[in-house]
């Protein structure tokens, strides 16, 4: 089921996301300072494309000026992209396994230092 979820995901949802962090990651990694953030763009752009079937498990704590510097930065902005999509998502019955995987990314996009996917 993952695998028809996924690539339902990848085509109405995942491609798009995936492509606009990739871009943003790109342009992050333009100047020295902005690499790290950049990394952790393009890692979230690889589970853009396939959220069904991994876990995430956030851990603020892990490098918490990152985080805040992330968050001021367009995180915020990010998860609440998101959390927008996840509610459209969830409005017919179909869609609500779309919307928990939009849910589950506005919580990485929010705070990506320190998490591990699984």
């Amino acid at each position: 089921m993952k695998t028809i979820g996924n690539i339902l995901w990848f085509i109405f949802t995942g491609l798009a996301s995936a492509l606009a962090c990739f871009f943003i990651g790109l342009v992050w990694c333009i100047t020295i300072i902005g690499i790290p953030f950049g990394k952790q763009c393009f890692k979230m752009a690889g589970l853009f494309l396939w959220p069904f079937g991994k876990t995430v498990r956030s851990n603020f704590g892990a490098h918490p000026i990152a985080n805040i510097l992330w968050i001021i930065f367009g995180g915020v902005e990010l998860a609440i992209g998101f959390v927008f999509v996840g509610i459209i998502w969830c409005i017919t019955i179909i869609g609500i396994p779309f919307g928990k995987q939009c849910f589950k990314l506005a919580a990485l996009s929010i705070a990506p230092f320190g998490a591990t996917i699984h």
